[in-house]
C-alpha cells in the first residue's frame, strides 16, 4: 500500500511558512506541506492539535477512519 501511495505522490517545494498556527510545534510542518501543496486534506489520529486551523484554510481534518470512508 506504501508503494502506491508513494507511487501517486508529487514532489512540491515549500515555498511560504505560515509558522505558528498550530499549539504543537511538532505539527506544523504537517500543515505547511497540506498549505504548500494544495492538499484537501490532512489525515491524522492528531486531530486536537490542528484544531480549526484547516478550517481557515478551507481543507479538511480527517480521523483516518474518516478518510477511508471518504474514499469508498
Amino acid at each position: 500500500m506504501l508503494n502506491v501511495l508513494v507511487d501517486l505522490s508529487e514532489w512540491n517545494r515549500i515555498h511560504y511558512a505560515y509558522r505558528p498556527l498550530l499549539r504543537d510545534p511538532a505539527d506544523e510542518m504537517v500543515l505547511e506541506t497540506a498549505l504548500n501543496s494544495g492538499a484537501h486534506a490532512i489525515v491524522t489520529f492528531n486531530r486536537g492539535d490542528f484544531g480549526e486551523t484547516p478550517a481557515l484554510f478551507n481543507f479538511k481534518c480527517w480521523l483516518p477512519k474518516e478518510a477511508l470512508e471518504a474514499l469508498r
